[in-house]
């Protein structure tokens, strides 16, 4: 059976063909990392794969786990369609599960933060970023990325497209997606321009100026703590209207950012 073109027409099938089909975006390293048979289910046979895709959604949150109960999924991805019927990655995340947990997505007495981009729980995120991870992580990747990007490629390659769309959350997402072949369907000036004002004479260099624990002046030379500065709203405004795609098997060598450490 050839995959349906588009999430919406993925979501018309039963559970089961549905379920083939989204864990095909599951890398196989990570069933191998975590000793995950076929049918993602533990030994006991208890579900490790969370599915959310309604009939007459068109869109669908995958969320792997490496054990029954535990809190974060190891992988995590929602997919919508665009309007013109192409595959559209909202949110993926490979999230390490013997690191510690930041509690960027909540505040103390529970309430979501939808990643800090709606509130924020200020000291997590301090915590976090001295840990060395970026805007929205709540625990160390896994490190997997370029087996991730190979396996929905594989996906959307056999749904019958030659390009697919992704949203960064954060600046640093936008650079990661450029890195491994991405390009901009809008923002692309923006993020040049965002370059140039952490650069020498820039308007944003003024800005890291130690005024929070975000906005320290090494921040001009590191994509991860630009990302922090930019989330803690050195901008003046949220990171919007980015959007970016890539077309299967080519890279753009777009980078809005050379020789800038991570």
């Amino acid at each position: 059976m050839s995959t349906p073109a588009t999430i919406g027409a993925i979501n018309l099938l039963t559970m089961a063909e549905k379920r083939r089909l989204y864990a095909s975006i599951i890398p196989p390293e990570l069933l191998e990392r975590f000793h995950l048979n076929p049918f993602l289910t533990d030994r006991e046979g208890r579900d490790l794969l969370r599915l959310d895709c309604p009939t007459g959604s068109s869109s669908a949150e995958v969320s792997l786990f490496h054990r029954p109960g535990f809190r974060d999924p190891i992988l995590y991805g929602h997919i919508t369609d665009t309007i013109n019927g192409q595959l559209h990655i909202l949110l993926y995340i490979l999230n390490d599960p013997e690191s510690p947990r930041y509690d960027v997505d909540q505040l103390p007495d529970g309430t979501a933060t939808k990643f800090g981009t709606n509130i924020r729980n200020i000291e997590a995120e301090i915590a976090a970023m001295q840990a060395g991870l970026s805007p929205g992580q709540l625990r160390e990747g896994l490190h997997l990325l370029k087996s991730a990007v190979a396996a929905f490629e594989k996906f959307v390659e056999e749904a019958g497209h030659t390009i697919y769309f992704a949203e960064p959350l954060y600046y640093h997402n936008a650079v990661i997606f450029e890195r491994y072949g991405f390009t901009y369907q809008q923002g692309r000036r923006r993020m040049e321009s965002y370059n140039r004002g952490f650069s020498p004479g820039g308007n944003l260099l003024p800005l890291l100026d130690s005024s929070t624990p975000f906005r320290h002046p090494e921040a001009a030379n590191s994509i991860r703590l630009r990302s922090w500065a930019i989330h803690d709203g050195i901008l003046g405004e949220p990171f919007t209207n980015v959007t970016m795609y890539k077309t299967i098997g080519k890279h753009s060598g777009v980078n809005t950012c050379p020789d800038i450490s991570w």
